[in-house]
């Protein structure tokens, strides 16, 4: 099998808790790009924030905000903002339940607040830069959003249809944070997307995640990879599991394929 294109998850998959790229995910992401495989970061993240990420790896093609803005070395593939109706239906109930938002646009993090320990602990956690208050002059604009400071038993509040789900952000200490997901707009949407621009058969095509954000992605292409860390629910989406981020995952799953030795 010749293989094209390779997806990477960022937080549990490339970067370690310490927020690391091991030395072996960088010798095998160089590896596979010497053989001429287009490599994608699929991330939740807003791209603004991993820009640095991208220059360490050499990557210059993105998929951001779990799906909902694709570039391929620097041309658009894919936008999709939130419903303005579903942003402002989420503002109202978080503000009512005493919980937080993160809301990414295209050049920035809008926060529900700045001053919360949740809100004070996700920003440090990820580097967030680029941050302003929530107001309703941004509601069209929303990429992607992330909700602080939340119990299980509240899910459900979010969770009204079958368009949306939450995922469980899957890093330690943030347990209480969930990515909001939409049915017709995730990584796995991205990915098929980006598969039809290029021409690439599924089968040529590689992805590695930890998280049920991933499920989409793992689901789309030929060789999905689950990480040893990965959310349990997570692996019947994959059709491998590698090792921990901590253990040189990535390198051991593309060493499985026979593109690292």
């Amino acid at each position: 099998m010749t293989y094209k294109l390779l997806f990477l998850d960022i937080d549990g998959t490339i970067l370690t808790p310490d927020d690391q790229i091991q030395e072996s995910t960088k010798r095998a992401v160089a590896e596979v790009q010497k053989q001429g495989v287009e490599v994608f970061l699929a991330t939740g993240r807003p791209l603004h924030e991993i820009s640095h990420i991208g220059k360490e790896l050499n990557v210059q093609s993105f998929i951001g905000y779990n799906g909902a803005f694709t570039v391929y070395r620097g041309r658009e593939i894919l936008k999709e903002p939130m419903n303005p109706d579903l942003v402002q239906n989420f503002v109202h109930t978080a503000k009512h339940h005493g919980h937080e938002l993160v809301m990414y646009t295209r050049e920035k993090n809008v926060l529900s607040s700045f001053d919360s320990p949740a809100m004070k602990d996700f920003i440090q956690k990820f580097h967030l830069q680029k941050n302003e208050l929530f107001s309703y002059d941004i509601i069209d604009q929303v990429l992607g959003m992330t909700i602080l400071n939340l119990a299980d038993r509240d899910v459900s509040l979010y969770e009204k249809d079958d368009l949306i789900y939450l995922s469980q952000v899957n890093i330690e200490g943030l347990a209480q944070c969930y990515d909001v997901i939409r049915e017709k707009v995730n990584k796995g949407k991205a990915v098929k997307a980006i598969l039809n621009y290029l021409g690439v058969p599924k089968e040529s095509a590689i992805a590695f995640g930890d998280a049920m954000n991933d499920k989409e992605m793992l689901s789309i292409v030929g060789e999905g990879f689950a990480m040893g860390n990965a959310d349990p629910n997570l692996l019947p989406y994959a059709k491998h599991q590698t090792t921990d981020v901590t253990n040189s995952g990535v390198y051991h799953g593309l060493k499985k394929l026979g593109l690292v030795e």
